[in-house]
C-alpha cells in the first residue's frame, strides 16, 4: 500500500516538537550533522532538502520515524507562510529590508557593478554582540556576486 509522503510542514512541526521535548538546541542538532546552524535550522523547518544520511541522523537524535526522514529529503517549495509575516521578529527583518534594501542594492552596484548577490551560493550567520545599551543581534549575509554582464 502506498501512503502519501509526509508534507514538509508536518515534518518540521514534528522536528520542532521533538527538539523542545528533548531539550536540544538548534546548534546541537546542527553540530550532530556538521552543518552551519542557520542552514540546518532552515532545512529542518522545510526550506532545504537534506541528504538521506543527515535526515536519518537528525531523526535518530530526535526519536522520529522514517516518514520524517523521507520528508526531510524532499525538494521544498521555498518561501514563507503569510501568517508568519505577523511574527514580530520576521516582520522586523522584512521591515529592515524594505527600508534598507534599495540602499543596499545601490551600494552593491556601486561596489561590484551590474549584478546581484546570490541567495543560492549563500551563507548566513547570526551571533550575539554585547553592548552597554542591550545586546545586539548581528546577522551576516554572505552571497556570491553574480555579474549580469556577458
Amino acid at each position: 500500500m502506498n501512503t502519501p509522503i509526509l508534507p514538509k510542514s508536518e515534518a518540521a512541526a514534528l522536528v520542532a516538537a521533538a527538539r523542545i521535548r528533548r531539550g536540544l538546541t538548534w546548534s546541537a542538532i546542527a553540530a550532530k550533522i556538521d552543518k552551519p546552524v542557520v542552514w540546518a535550522t532552515a532545512a529542518l523547518l522545510g526550506q532545504h532538502p537534506m541528504t538521506a544520511e543527515d535526515a536519518a541522523a537528525v531523526a535518530a537524535l530526535l526519536g522520529l520515524g522514517d516518514d520524517v526522514v523521507e520528508s526531510l529529503q524532499l525538494q521544498p517549495a521555498r518561501g514563507i507562510d503569510p501568517e508568519l509575516m505577523k511574527d514580530p521578529t520576521v516582520y522586523r527583518f522584512f521591515e529592515a529590508l524594505s527600508v534598507y534594501g534599495p540602499a543596499l542594492k545601490e551600494l552593491i552596484h556601486e561596489e561590484f557593478g551590474d549584478g546581484i548577490m546570490s541567495a543560492i551560493n549563500f551563507k548566513v550567520d547570526i551571533r550575539r554582540r554585547a553592548h552597554p545599551d542591550g545586546d545586539r543581534v548581528v546577522v551576516t549575509f554572505d552571497g556570491k556576486f553574480l555579474d549580469y554582464r556577458w
